[in-house]
């Protein structure tokens, strides 16, 4: 896809302009749905410089951001376990979406489970993120089964866990 370039998050630069984008589009996309304060605990909890730094360091998570036309678009975040790729997390910047970035993100981490022979790809959804759900059944993926997990200070993450396998 011209004008898209996928970066690798290797630096305190890149893991500040991924936490700053996350606050962003975290906010606009899930304050309807789950309301501000989760929104603020989530980003605090899961995508700060820090909780970033350490899903890099300890926990081996590959992180991208995403430009388009040398704006950044979005990012996605990745960790490899039990021979399946968990894609963590891919989010587009509403100034970007229906450019057909994501489709292209899916296509990329396609090609890395064939190369690195991972069998499946998977990922978890809020069950009111319609318009997500709606475009990860797209691409091929389907629900396999729900979870409610507490994550802490009073709020849980009620979603759907969708796979793709790769054959």
């Amino acid at each position: 896809m011209d004008g898209l370039r996928i970066i690798p998050v290797t630096n305190e630069e890149l893991i500040l302009s991924v936490s700053a984008m996350a606050e962003e589009i975290w906010h606009e996309h899930y304050d309807k749905i789950i309301g501000n304060k989760q929104v603020d605990y989530m980003l605090e909890k899961f995508l700060s410089p820090d909780a970033l730094r350490s899903q890099i360091e300890e926990e081996g998570y590959e992180y991208f951001l995403i430009s388009y036309e040398y704006t950044f678009a979005g990012f996605a975040g990745i960790c490899e376990k039990n021979n399946e790729l968990f894609l963590s997390k891919l989010y587009i910047h509403e100034d970007f979406r229906r450019k057909h970035i994501s489709s292209e993100m899916i296509r990329k981490f396609i090609e890395l489970c064939r190369m690195r022979k991972l069998n499946k790809i998977w990922l978890t959804v809020n069950k009111q993120n319609f318009r997500s759900v709606d475009v990860y059944k797209h691409f091929g993926f389907e629900i396999i089964r729900e979870e409610c997990t507490d994550i802490g200070g009073g709020y849980a993450m009620d979603d759907y866990i969708m796979e793709l396998v790769i054959d």
